[in-house]
């Protein structure tokens, strides 16, 4: 049972812990006020709802460690949750307990972001001071989550550009080094993402069937830190077996037979490619153009995932299935169009016939540069 005792000018609200520790619960300016804690509190116990304010009293900055030690994530994603941490969250609230943390501390720090950071990064900000505290409420260390309703400005963003066929020709027959055409090549022709295309082995790719499997546990390459790696790719959706067009096979196999290296599309050393050497070397001086080197501008902003975007929009104007495209991508389709939905043999062929078609009628343009120094593999 919850008492109330005179504490100077104030009166709080004590109770007996279940170890047999006395605490206090609240301060309150009035005995009225106190007594009507009381009472609560009692009601709390009694239906077991009662939050214990001592574990509440943990400091932002403790709490960040045990929190990290049960919630799991990928690499990539704890290096996102660590620099908003590092960065952003606990320079501002980190010595504060979380008792102590109002939604007015959250909502000045999202204005404070915003002066510095996109709408898209301060909304990435607060949900992971949000995950955060979350974690405290299940845990029963705070009554609600200040973050809870908290809106966060989207600001307008633009839309992504895609390319035309013949843009994407243009930027493969830029390219200093023919893998790094094929590449992108094939980066528009399957609309895989960067780190599937990067971390692909000669295992997974079957020439034979003209397939590219994405394997659930070393399908696609990470970096994290600065450190680069083999995983699983960013979902369990994008696991897929991926059919290429003709002239793709054709000319993957011809860049195999001349390339000793395990690695598809590697370094020049053979060892995996960082995805910011690439589009300093070859990507960016593409689209952008390098009057040094003669070449004009194609697509200026234009980011090489902006590729996918490419290849979804070719699968549109080609009328190819929602559930294909969606497969094809490493998507799932929600609710009913999910499971009721499937990919035929039938769909597959008219997808890649589509493919090839698109590339026959671009072929003439600026992919002669690359398939001459492939031998003409196509």
């Amino acid at each position: 049972m919850a008492w109330v005792e005179k504490r100077g000018a104030k009166f709080r609200v004590r109770l007996r812990m279940p170890d047999g520790t006395v605490t206090t619960d609240s301060l309150h300016e009035r005995r009225a006020d106190a007594d009507l804690r009381a009472k609560e509190v009692d009601v709390e116990l009694a239906r077991d709802t009662f939050i214990d304010p001592r574990g509440g009293r943990i400091p932002l900055a403790d709490w960040v460690p045990i929190w990290e030690s049960t919630h799991q994530a990928s690499p990539a994603t704890w290096a996102a949750y660590r620099s908003h941490l590092r960065l952003h969250i606990l320079p501002a609230l980190g010595q504060l307990p979380l008792v102590d943390i109002r939604r007015q501390h959250v909502k000045t720090l999202a204005v404070a972001l915003g002066e510095r950071l996109s709408p898209r990064s301060v909304a990435d900000v607060i949900m992971v001071l949000s995950m955060i505290l979350q974690e405290a409420v299940e845990d029963r260390r705070l009554p609600f989550n200040p973050c809870r309703g908290i809106r966060i400005p989207k600001g307008i963003r633009a839309e992504r550009p895609h390319a035309t066929a013949a843009q994407v020709a243009a930027i493969v027959a830029c390219q200093a080094r023919p893998s790094d055409g094929l590449m992108i090549l094939t980066a528009a022709y399957t609309g895989m993402r960067w780190g599937e295309l990067a971390g692909l082995a000669r295992d997974n790719l079957d020439l034979a069937t003209g397939t590219i499997y994405v394997h659930p546990e070393v399908g696609a390459l990470h970096e994290v830190e600065g450190k680069l790696f083999l995983g699983p790719p960013k979902t369990n959706d994008s696991v897929r077996h991926i059919r290429l067009p003709r002239f793709l096979t054709n000319l993957l196999a011809t860049h195999l037979a001349e390339h000793p290296h395990h690695i598809v599309f590697s370094g020049a050393r053979g060892y995996h490619q960082r995805r910011s050497n690439f589009n300093r070397r070859a990507w960016t001086p593409a689209v952008a153009g390098d009057p040094k080197r003669g070449i004009p501008p194609i697509l200026p902003g234009m980011h090489f995932h902006d590729l996918r975007h490419t290849h979804k929009t070719w699968l549109i104007e080609d009328n190819i299935s929602e559930i294909a495209q969606a497969r094809r991508l490493g998507h799932r389709l929600g609710g009913v169009r999910g499971i009721y939905s499937h990919v035929t043999d039938a769909m597959q062929i008219q997808l890649v016939d589509a493919l090839q078609r698109r590339w026959e009628t671009t072929q003439p343009g600026g992919p002669k540069a690359l398939l001459r120094r492939l031998h003409h593999a196509a």
